[in-house]
């Protein structure tokens, strides 16, 4: 048995959670196109006759503006420094900028192995990947370079192939059948932020939180509640949308998908809650499972 951590990291929006969640075969981290989705430490985990490996996504390195973003860096480095493997990830299609930078510049007070990883290549040619590969070999001695296509699959198999050859340990760390060191009902309220985020624009998605706050298992359903949490009233109404429209809209996009990942029927209760200004009082941020990484 070969077993390791393999950390993923990079700028918001590069593809990580796609990138996990592929790998994994599972939906353990939600995903969208607006940037900064990922909000706490998820462990995807990958198995097969001879090996384990955990991969853990991060939130996206980024500038904070308040309490929240400051814990959401604090986990991101945490990866950095207590997993095996890094991966960087970056964006095929995104030029190399200050945030790329910022993650380079972090990445050289470690020692461990760190591959590159370039997504997206579906959307690029083979002329503008090896452009890529020649703008970024030089900025950081990287031990592997792999595009992949964390959407399509595509040499998804090939970076797990390179990934064994680094794995340092000879322990299982989880259950054979373990996908993701998360519960139940992190993954719930998820999935219902998730549907949050598709639906709403501007500051909206960024300004809630979910948390589910009781599951009733009965013999062929389940009744799940959960809190959509926001930081001011004017975003409440929003959530709600006219004559309950937005919210009835989320429960519909979300239900189906619970009930794949409980195969049984379920009965969905939203509630929208205002606390104001929830992202930065540390009451809050503990509270609702930010504590990890609190100062």
């Amino acid at each position: 048995m070969r077993s390791g951590f393999v950390g993923i990291v990079g700028r918001p929006n590069v593809g990580k959670s796609t990138l996990i969640n592929s790998i994994v075969g599972k939906k353990v981290a939600i995903t969208t196109s607006k940037p900064q989705t990922t909000r706490n430490i998820i462990q995807g985990i990958y198995n097969d006759e001879d090996t384990q490996i955990v991969f853990v996504d991060t939130p996206g390195i980024h500038k904070p503006n308040n309490k929240l973003g400051e814990t959401l860096n604090r986990q991101a480095y945490y990866s950095m420094e207590d997993t095996d493997i890094i991966l960087f990830l970056i964006d095929a299609k995104e030029e190399y900028g200050k945030g790329d930078m910022f993650v380079i510049d972090k990445l050289k007070t470690i020692d461990k192995p760190v591959f590159l990883v370039i997504n997206k290549v579906d959307k690029i040619t083979k002329e503008e990947l090896m452009n890529k590969i020649l703008e970024y070999k030089d900025l950081y001695p990287f031990k592997e370079i792999i595009p992949v296509s964390a959407l399509k699959t595509k040499n998804v198999d090939e970076l797990i192939k390179v990934v064994k050859q680094y794995l340092p340990d000879e322990i299982q760390y989880y259950g054979k059948d373990d996908f993701t060191n998360k519960s139940l009902e992190f993954i719930m309220a998820e999935l219902v932020r998730e549907k949050v985020m598709d639906l709403t624009e501007q500051e909206v998605p960024h300004s809630i939180t979910c948390i589910t706050e009781a599951v009733e298992v009965g013999k062929t359903s389940y009744n799940i509640y959960i809190d959509i949490i926001v930081d001011r009233d004017s975003l409440k109404k929003i959530v709600i949308g006219k004559n309950g429209k937005m919210i009835k809209e989320i429960g519909i996009r979300t239900r189906p998908e619970l009930e794949r990942l409980l195969n049984k029927n379920v009965y969905l209760n939203l509630r929208v809650k205002t606390v104001k200004d929830w992202r930065d009082k540390e009451k809050y941020l503990n509270e609702y499972g930010f504590n990890d990484f609190m100062e």
